[in-house]
């Protein structure tokens, strides 16, 4: 039975990463903020704009607690997901738990140039979005730090280098 958990900041390319190694390994991707978009009929920045934050986290434990428990797959979490209530425990617990780490300048970047809604950085300049991510990441890495693996994805920006990425954690678990 394979049950993978990827975190790390968002930015990370852990939807990205997880996607391929759930492909390559022939078993059920999930992506836990799609999980709960699917679960809720609502985004999740409508989530957050109806909830707040402390509502959405409370949702978003819940549905951990159902995906985790699923075999055979590969879940990406959100990237504040390890480190509300005792998910990252839990995750240890019951999967095998990969930190996805990038530098915050590459994270900062890959934010910049991303096109989906995410309701912690809306409105941020670049310089303000640089500094949030930096402070954040330094803040949730003890968190993070708990993961069982650490693999680094700074330069995570060709199709080559994600293959790569998949190799280093098959390689790691020896899945």
């Amino acid at each position: 039975m394979i049950r993978i958990i990827l975190i790390g900041f968002m930015g990370a390319g852990k939807t990205t990463v997880g996607k391929a190694l759930a492909a390559e390994l022939g078993v059920t991707f999930y992506d836990l903020d799609w999980y709960i978009t699917m679960r809720y009929r609502r985004s999740v920045p409508e989530i957050f704009a109806e909830r707040g934050e402390e509502g959405f986290r409370d949702l978003e434990r819940r549905m951990l607690h159902e995906v985790a428990e699923f075999e055979n797959v590969v879940v990406s979490c959100g990237g504040g997901t390890p480190c509300f209530y005792d998910n990252m425990d839990y995750m240890n617990s019951l999967a095998d738990t990969i930190y996805l780490k990038a530098e915050p300048e590459v994270l900062a970047m890959h934010l910049r140039m991303g096109k989906g809604k995410r309701p912690l950085i809306e409105g941020k300049t670049p310089e303000e979005l640089e500094d949030y991510v930096r402070e954040t990441v330094q803040a949730r890495e003890t968190y993070y730090s708990k993961a069982k693996h650490t693999v680094d994805v700074t330069l995570l920006d060709t199709s080559v280098k994600i293959q790569e990425s998949v190799r280093i954690i098959r390689k790691l678990l020896k899945v």
